[in-house]
């Protein structure tokens, strides 16, 4: 379900409905009320101040009332439209909330986790067709990306930034190297991974300034297993090691944190500019542990 999509079109329909009711149906109760004012002041003239209403002035503000109100219809449809338009408006261009159905980004981000999404850091995109129409900057290694999966641009998926459009990014013996630089990794204690009830080797990677937790099995071996066909696949070379890429011009890398529980990159292939949705920066709740409210690296 495109939820851009279904609030683009009920922001139409109300804001419709909202200038009809500002131009046409208003002006229509208005003149209403004022000739139903009108009538009730002609019979109270009518029947003399013997037997006029003791209580003229309620009843002209209940009869001018009852003119101006709005039909069931319009109340439900034009009076929701400021706040429908301030919802797409602040969801299409300025932040995003997101929930994280997956593992694949622990320790950083876990199952649970709602997250909110930097609509405008990498430029604005127009909803529905993700058309950037400003630049805004490009994203860097280490970000950690909101982006339409480009096997199904239904689907949201989250990830880190890895390579750049040029970088050679390889994955061998589990080590992770960018433009032949070793991206640094510093050892943590193990890590409890309670969804796979089991401990993970856990590391500091630093690629680029950017500081993170990542995970790592030692038990699973390095190779790829299952890596399918994608646009670019040439610039890849699988290996008993691991894999070797050259991110293509327009595309980017992506890899999750927690390095042996994560389709990305390695299986799928390469994140075009145009699937870029923004740049997750906070979590804002998580029922299950209220301490993971904050923003995280």
């Amino acid at each position: 379900m495109n939820f851009a999509l279904i609030l683009f079109v009920l922001v139409v329909v109300t804001g419709v409905a909202w200038v009809a009711d500002k131009l046409v149906f208003l002006p229509k109760r208005r003149r209403a009320a004022e000739a139903a004012v009108a009538e009730f002041d002609r019979q109270q003239a009518r029947i003399g101040e013997r037997f006029a209403d003791e209580n003229a002035a309620q009843t002209r503000a209940r009869l001018r009332d009852d003119k101006l109100r709005q039909p069931w219809w319009l109340e439900y449809s034009a009076s929701f439209f400021p706040v429908i338009l301030v919802v797409f408006v602040v969801r299409s261009f300025v932040v995003e909330p997101f929930k994280i159905p997956s593992g694949s980004m622990v320790p950083t981000l876990l199952v649970g986790d709602f997250i909110l999404v930097n609509k405008f850091e990498y430029g604005i995109r127009l909803p529905i067709t993700n058309t950037k129409i400003t630049q805004g900057r490009q994203p860097s290694r280490g970000d950690v990306v909101v982006f339409r999966y480009p096997k199904d641009e239904s689907v949201d998926y989250i990830k880190r930034v890895i390579g750049l459009p040029g970088d050679v990014v390889e994955y061998q013996d589990k080590k992770l190297t960018v433009n032949g630089k070793p991206v640094p990794e510093t050892p943590l204690p193990d890590y409890l991974d309670e969804e796979r009830l089991g401990y993970a080797k856990q590391f500091v990677q630093d690629i680029s300034g950017h500081k993170n937790a990542i995970l790592n099995n030692p038990a699973v071996p390095p190779f790829i297993v299952g890596a399918e066909d994608f646009p670019y696949r040439d610039n890849c070379t699988y290996n008993a090691r691991g894999v070797i890429c050259k991110v293509p011009p327009g595309n980017y890398f992506m890899m999750g944190d927690n390095r042996d529980n994560s389709a990305d990159s390695r299986y799928w292939g390469f994140v075009p500019d145009g699937n870029i949705v923004g740049r997750a920066f906070f979590i804002w709740m998580n029922f299950s542990d209220l301490r993971r409210v904050g923003s995280f690296k």
